[in-house]
């Protein structure tokens, strides 16, 4: 272990660009708070009307759930961070001034939840969720000096990359179906059809595992515990309240198109259990503090999927106060895991124990958070998991074990966690066992001390969380859905299923070497045969194939030219496969100057091909002059006389440049195919027959595309408006007098802005590269 700076709050705690992004925060939170308890509110405003895309954003009750807890979490942890990051920044010998690679892109983290939050359109809701993953990669990645974070944000940026790719193309699909991106719109078309049709629940069937892969579900939850390579603040806010609930919410804000679908249902049911089982049985395998939390948060999101699969009231009312109680309970443990590195230097349950004494403050906050966590009573995630048992033991007396299962497992790695740091014989591995641990500093602990309390409070006094997940539930469910939550001292379903649960837990934690082997062989086996060896075996031979298509390219030009036409020839062949064109290209009669236009398009294409295969330096030139004085001529013929001058200035020239320059060169010509066959070496010479036939076939593929695609650019257009029309209406807004100026003048405006923009990036390159001290 590397030596760990004392825990005392350095002057750059209090920094103001930290505190100020942490009071934006608080200042979020209060608004959200308010704004929640007035009513809500939306604006819509179209952006792209064409496409029918709009800033839809509406402040209902789910959209007032999450931004809360993106506000109300991340003050509380940026609050910790003041104090955290100039610790980390000095355990690795950074500069103060990396923490501007830090806070701008929580405070962006945080505006892109609440944005995703109340978005009401699939578009504005793919750019906000892409948004989080951009975040989210440098916030990852912040320690860009070690390799591990550098991989872990990669992967996290290509994981949930494609999972926002596929719900673009979900998005699209609805579009396409049903002629909008709005998400009441799209709500009510579908439930009124009564049953979705097979592209429908392939759509939602796409924005749903979009939705999976952000809160890191099974099979897609491996770049979760890869993501703990990030600072602590990182993980406790993006990795428990934040990044990780976005793909809830998603679930929850396309609910009602994903209803419809009975099979999307079952899939996010049979994946939600996956989750809770496989992340919890891992939980318990794993000895990094990190890491514990990492795969207890993939099972516990497990249980949030799992009630959405369940559906109705009952479902989508647990799964939002199941949020709520596992943010506040998860953050503070990350909190936690970070305060203890802080205070000892160590990073693994096998390296401490009994700090309980040295940090009381912590040890007691912690608890109530690991309390919360395995759903004891006083606490606000006693009610998370009697909502749970409720909506499971409604639907099968099967689920209902199961549940019983999860919450027994949850009970288990929640208090192995706490009581592998707390309890037992004093042990730090920096310290030693009689060294005294240095104090913290107060914002290491009061963070904890805050969400904690939050948590203590929501177990006695119910109805404010109740009624924000009975707003969340409604908003879910497009009608209301009452959230009750209350202790009831009674034998009924739900406490014996607590209790039940409870004892499992205490069994689990009682008997570890009863299932510790099944455990640590089930994680080897995820380990040698799972997604993360199928993701890095798959990133390798993408990294393989590209090296090799990269060789092929730069060999020679040919290659070069090969690496465009061919894959251009294909793209254009395939479009033309799946469009419909049955009539919509014929071959008229050919008469009068068309015969000249055939006439003279032939003798172009002679030249041509006399060009590839001319050998004199002067045939080749005159071959190239017939070419493109041919074309000169076609264009004067279809009644283009300007164009026409044009080429036959621009030929003329080149010609007269090309015969001096073959006037002055060293006297000789072209060695022919047989010279060259017979000076060339074995492999050269393989290489130069394999050329016989593959440039003709380049060459026919290209010239087939090229052919296909001006065919149906010259084609008659479908009887639709013409958009002359509406350029010529909009002319006189633009200030000008005719329509080719106002054309000519925006074009120029947008060529500068991209010349501005360019000139912009160089000049940052270059005081970066200034900055470095690197001139060259």
């Amino acid at each position: 272990m590397q030596e760990q700076p004392r825990p005392s709050a350095p002057a750059s705690a209090r920094d103001p660009l930290a505190w100020g992004v942490a009071l934006l925060a608080l200042a979020g939170f209060a608004a959200s708070l308010i704004l929640w308890r007035s009513g809500g509110g939306s604006v819509d405003v179209s952006w792209a009307s064409e496409l029918d895309l709009r800033l839809h954003f509406s402040f209902d009750g789910l959209g007032a759930l999450y931004a809360l807890l993106a506000t109300g979490v991340g003050a509380a942890v940026f609050a910790y961070a003041t104090a955290y990051l100039p610790l980390h920044l000095e355990h690795q010998h950074r500069p103060a001034r990396d923490r501007w690679r830090f806070w701008p892109w929580m405070g962006l983290f945080t505006l892109s939840m609440v944005g995703l939050a109340t978005a009401q359109d699939l578009i504005l809701l793919f750019v906000m969720f892409d948004m989080t993953a951009v975040c989210s990669y440098f916030l990852i990645g912040f320690d860009r000096q070690e390799r591990a974070s550098r991989l872990a944000a990669l992967m996290a940026l290509l994981v949930t990359g494609i999972g926002a790719v596929a719900m673009l193309i979900g998005a699209v699909i609805l579009y396409a179906d049903h002629g909008s991106f709005s998400i009441p719109e799209l709500s009510r078309t579908l439930q009124a059809s009564g049953a979705a049709s097979t592209t429908t629940t392939v759509a939602t069937a796409l924005i749903a595992v979009a939705a999976l892969t952000k809160s890191a579900q099974v099979p897609l939850h491996f770049w979760l515990p890869r993501a703990m390579a990030a600072p602590t603040p990182v993980s406790a806010y993006l990795h428990s309240a934040a990044m990780v609930a976005a793909g809830v919410l998603v679930i929850g804000r396309v609910y009602q198109l994903i209803e419809v679908s009975q099979v999307v249902l079952d899939g996010l049911l049979v994946v939600g259990l996956l989750s809770i089982a496989i992340g919890g049985a891992i939980s318990l395998t794993r000895d990094g503090f990190k890491q514990v939390l990492a795969y207890s948060t993939i099972s516990q999101y497990g249980y949030v999927v799992a009630l959405y699969g369940i559906g109705g009231r009952a479902g989508a009312g647990a799964a939002a106060f199941y949020v709520v109680a596992h943010a506040l309970a998860k953050s503070a443990l990350f909190l936690t895991a970070g305060a203890v590195t802080m205070a000892t230097g160590a990073r693994k349950l096998s390296q401490v124990s009994g700090l309980w004494r040295e940090l009381p403050a912590l040890a007691a906050a912690s608890a109530v958070a690991a309390a919360t966590l395995s759903a004891l009573p006083l606490t606000i995630g006693f009610f998370k998991d009697e909502l749970f048992f409720h909506a499971a033991a409604g639907r099968s007396t099967a689920l209902g074990i199961a549940a019983v299962v999860a919450a027994g497992l949850t009970f288990a790695y929640t208090w192995r966690f706490w009581s592998g740091l707390f309890l037992g014989p004093r042990r730090a591995c920096e310290k030693g066992a009689s060294q005294p641990l240095d104090p913290l500093p107060l914002l290491l602990v009061a963070p904890i001390a805050v969400l904690a309390l939050l948590a203590f409070v929501g177990g006695l006094v119910t109805a404010p969380f109740a009624e924000l997940a009975s707003d969340a539930a409604a908003a879910t469910l497009g009608h209301p859905a009452e959230v009750h939550v209350a202790y009831h001292l009674d034998t009924r379903t739900e406490n014996l299923m607590a209790l039940g649960a409870w004892a499992l837990g205490a069994l689990l934690l009682a008997t570890p070497r009863a299932w510790g082997g099944a455990a640590r062989a089930l994680a080897r086996a995820g380990d040698r045969v799972g997604p993360a060896r199928i993701y890095e075996s798959g990133l390798n031979f993408l990294n393989h194939l590209s090296t090799a298509f990269h060789d092929i390219e730069v060999r020679d030009l040919r290659s070069r030219v090969a690496a465009v036409l061919v894959p251009g020839g294909i793209l254009v062949a395939l479009g033309f496969i799946a469009t419909p064109t049955a009539g919509a290209f014929s071959v008229g009669p050919i008469s009068g100057t068309d015969l000249l236009v055939v006439a003279m398009l032939a003798l172009v294409a002679v030249a041509a091909i006399v060009v590839t295969s001319a050998h004199e330096h002067v045939a080749i030139v005159l071959s190239l002059a017939v070419v493109g004085l041919g074309l000169a001529t076609v264009y004067a013929l279809l009644g283009a006389p300007d164009v026409a001058l044009v080429a036959v200035l621009v030929e003329t020239v080149v010609t007269l440049v090309f015969l001096a320059i073959v006037a002055y060169a060293p006297r000789g010509e072209r060695p022919t195919r047989r010279e060259l066959a017979g000076a060339a070496s074995r492999p050269h010479r393989r290489q130069h027959e394999s050329r016989r036939w593959r440039d003709p076939l380049i060459g026919a593929v290209a010239g087939s595309a090229a052919f296909l695609v001006v065919w149906a650019s010259l084609s008659r257009p479908a009887a639709t408006e013409r958009v002359v029309n509406e350029q010529v209406r909009l002319t006189p807004e633009a200030h000008g007098l005719d329509v080719v100026t106002v054309i000519l003048a925006d074009f120029r405006g947008l060529d500068t802005m991209v010349e501005i923009t360019v000139i912009a990036v160089a000049v940052f390159g270059v005081i970066a590269l200034l900055r470095r001290g690197r001139t060259w």
